[in-house]
C-alpha cells in the first residue's frame, strides 16, 4: 500500500507563465514514484506562523525525480510561494486523495474527452499523458489570458479546442457548451469516457450533459481544503452514499454519484 510522505522538496524553478500563472518543479522522487493523476500535494508555504494552514495544490505532472504543479496567486499563501526561487525548499505532503481511474492500455477507450475550466487544466495534462493515446482536450476560461498548457497536450499529441467567456479565443461560451456542441458527432467513436476538472456549476453541467448521452465521466472537485488528510471533515460533500471527503474519498469522483 502507498503511503502519505512528508518532504522537505528542493525548488528545481517557480517560473511565472503568464500574468499571475506559476510553473513550479519540485526534488520530490518518492513523491514522483507514487503520485496519480488526479492526486495532490498539500504544500507549507512559509516556515512561519502565517500563512498557518497548508494549502493544497494538483499534481500537474510526475517526471522522472520531479514533481510539478501549476498554480494561479490568488491569495497571500501563493503570493508568497510565487516569490520563492529556485534552490529554496517546501515542506510537502503527499500525495493525497483519490486520483482518476482510468483502464489498462490494453482497455482504454478510442476516444477520451479531458473537459478543463480555468485551473482545473492542472491535473489533467498528468492523465492525458498516463492514458497514452490521443484525447480531445476542451479548455475553457474567462478569457484568452487564461488560457493555459495548450503546448502541453499538444505535445502529447492531443487535440485541444479552447472556449473562452469572451469570445478572445476559440469558441465563444463555455467549455460546457463547446462539448455539447460536439459530442453529437464525438459519439461515432464510441466507447467514449470524460475526464473533467474545474469550477462546480461546470461539473455539474458535465454530469447531466453525461448522464443524458450515457457517457461514463469522472469529475475532479475543487474546494477549500483545511488538513487535507481526511480529520477536519470541512471538505464533505454529497453523495448518493451519504457525505464523502474530497480530500480523502475524493477529488475525484463518479460524476453521477455527486448530490449536485
Amino acid at each position: 500500500m502507498k503511503k502519505m510522505l512528508q518532504i522537505r522538496a528542493k525548488i528545481l524553478y517557480n517560473k511565472r507563465v503568464k500574468d499571475n500563472y506559476f510553473h513550479s518543479a519540485l526534488a520530490a522522487a518518492g513523491l514522483s514514484r507514487q503520485a496519480r493523476p488526479g492526486q495532490f500535494l498539500n504544500i507549507r508555504v512559509s516556515d512561519v506562523d502565517q500563512p498557518l494552514l497548508r494549502r493544497p495544490f494538483s499534481i500537474h505532472r510526475a517526471r522522472g525525480k520531479n514533481i510539478e504543479i501549476l498554480y494561479q496567486v490568488v491569495g497571500k499563501a501563493t503570493e508568497i510561494l510565487s516569490r520563492l526561487k529556485g534552490g529554496e525548499y517546501l515542506d510537502v505532503l503527499g500525495p493525497l486523495g483519490n486520483g482518476f481511474d482510468y483502464p489498462p492500455s490494453a482497455n482504454r477507450h478510442p476516444l477520451t474527452i479531458l473537459v478543463a475550466g480555468g485551473m482545473g487544466v492542472a491535473p489533467l495534462a498528468f492523465l492525458a499523458e498516463k492514458l497514452g493515446h490521443r484525447s480531445l482536450v476542451l479548455i475553457g476560461a474567462k478569457a484568452k489570458a487564461d488560457i493555459l498548457s495548450v503546448k502541453e497536450f499538444r505535445d502529447l499529441k492531443c487535440e485541444v479546442k479552447i472556449s473562452t467567456d469572451n469570445g478572445s479565443e476559440g469558441f465563444k461560451g463555455k467549455a460546457t457548451e463547446l462539448l455539447k456542441k460536439i459530442l453529437p458527432l464525438a459519439m461515432s467513436h464510441k466507447p467514449i469516457a470524460i475526464y473533467a476538472c474545474g469550477p462546480k456549476p461546470m461539473l455539474k453541467e458535465i454530469a447531466i450533459i453525461a448522464k443524458n448521452y450515457k457517457i461514463p465521466a469522472q469529475v475532479s472537485l475543487e474546494e477549500h481544503l483545511a488538513c487535507g488528510i481526511g480529520a477536519c471533515l470541512g471538505c464533505a460533500v454529497k453523495t448518493k452514499e451519504g457525505f464523502k471527503r474530497i480530500c480523502k474519498e475524493g477529488p475525484v469522483f463518479n460524476a453521477q454519484e455527486i448530490i449536485w
